[in-house]
């Protein structure tokens, strides 16, 4: 059902102003036709239903001025930024303000390819898809050729820059042929409250292919809006994983089709969520072949007045007998005023399958917790232990040492953080600072 907006909000009036001076420059027909789909609804609200929990409309005020092309005070500036971090694979792509940037990004191995697309498919019904290809300038293509197994992970990293107001809409595609095995890992960087991320990765996997996917989101965007689609050929696999822990609202949407015979797919996720921030993560696996397996297995952390939100769909063709799908959601509230909000649904119209979900939320476990104290540990570092057991079992799940490496340092960080917020709220702190 199409939900019509009768009245334009500030944010919508401001993008369709943006979009009309973007064509005026840049006349392109498909463009346009995704921009109307975009306003024949507007911005996402309750009345869309993988949107229930996150209503946009109303928390997007205004939309932020675009990000201009990258000029070369920006480039020597994220230069050095990239610089100081440690790389974390063999070859790493810079996309700065949603544009690939060649002098920033390395040599990549034999047989992959980066190149600029005049035009890349990837289509869902979602309006913010819509707005990603109506106002994304430019866009690019990963591809790994046929059987072709890099030595080591992919990097794609995405660099906000400047403290100004901005969008950056980006649209990058990873397209792996047949036989070929990689690991992808991307990193988004360098966003602050007043940037607004619209990100989208459209991946492919052929006959064959095995790719691990790992994206890391620990920056202080104002928005981060990312959505993944994904289509499977047959005997394709795909293990993809997500670290929230960061973003004022950031919302990863991931529809994916395995189109061929026995594809396999198991997505899997961790939020660590503080604050005031919102963590939503939405997925619509469909099978549309048979003797598919899938496994969705995310678990959330939400402290503070943070709120957490898993949607998850299966929906298995008639056509897809012998499907194997399982999906579960966890989440431990570690506050009062914490919220997680979680549905997963099953459609199913075949009728020889295998499906199952699941939802539990709940606090840490009083037991547990009394035993850790009653051996000396103090109920700070009981609570960190805890919590890293319950994180480290679905990053785990990723099966690369080399990620999951990644995955626990930048989740230690999470809990060290949040340890020493606890430590410098407790009261014996607050006494000995007033000393």
């Amino acid at each position: 059902m199409t939900v019509r907006v009768l009245e334009k909000s500030l944010a919508e009036s401001t993008l369709i102003k943006q979009f009309e001076a973007e064509r005026s420059t840049a006349p392109l027909q498909r463009r346009a036709a995704a921009f109307a789909r975009f306003a024949e609804s507007g911005l996402p609200t309750r009345r869309f239903e993988s949107w229930h929990y996150t209503d946009l409309r109303a928390t997007m005020s205004d939309a932020a001025p675009l990000a201009p092309a990258p000029v070369s005070k920006a480039i020597e500036t994220a230069r050095v930024f990239l610089a100081a971090r440690t790389r974390l694979g063999v070859a790493r792509l810079v996309l700065l303000d949603g544009r690939f940037v060649q002098e920033l990004s390395d040599k990549v191995p034999a047989g992959v390819t980066v190149a600029e697309k005049e035009w890349l498919e990837a289509r869902a019904d979602d309006p913010m898809v819509a707005l990603n290809e109506a106002m994304s300038a430019d866009a690019y293509e990963l591809r790994i050729a046929d059987d072709v197994v890099p030595a080591g992970s992919i990097e794609v990293v995405h660099v906000t820059t400047g403290e100004a107001a901005r969008s950056i809409y980006s649209r990058f595609g990873i397209s792996v042929g047949a036989g070929a095995r990689v690991s992808l890992i991307e990193t988004f960087l360098g966003g602050d409250a007043a940037a607004q991320r619209n990100v989208l990765a459209a991946l492919n996997l052929g006959e064959g292919a095995a790719v691990t996917h790992v994206a890391l989101i620990e920056d202080n965007a104002g928005l981060h809006v990312e959505s993944q689609i994904v289509q499977l050929s047959a005997k394709a696999e795909l293990n993809a994983f997500a670290f929230v822990a960061g973003g004022a609202l950031t919302r990863r949407q991931i529809f994916l089709n395995l189109a061929g015979r026995d594809a396999k797919v198991s997505l899997g996720g961790l939020a660590a969520i503080d604050g005031r921030r919102r963590a939503d993560t939405t997925l619509q696996v469909v099978h549309s072949a048979p003797a598919g397996v899938s496994r969705e297995f995310y678990r959330a952390i939400v402290d503070d007045e943070g709120i957490g939100v898993f949607q998850g769909k299966i929906i298995v063709a008639r056509a897809a007998q012998k499907t194997d799908g399982a999906m579960k959601s966890q989440a431990v509230l570690l506050s009062p005023s914490a919220q997680m909000n979680a549905k997963p649904e099953l459609e199913i119209f075949a009728d020889d399958v295998v499906c199952g979900h699941g939802a539990t939320t709940g606090s840490l476990d009083a037991e547990q917790l009394f035993y850790l104290q009653t051996r000396g540990i103090e109920r700070g570092e009981a609570e960190a232990m805890l919590l890293e057991a319950f994180g480290r079992e679905a990053i785990d799940r990723v099966e690369d040492p080399t990620l999951i490496e990644v995955l626990s340092a930048s989740f230690r960080r999470w809990l060290d953080s949040r340890e020493a917020r606890s430590a410098s709220r407790a009261p014996d702190a607050g006494r000995e600072a007033r000393l």
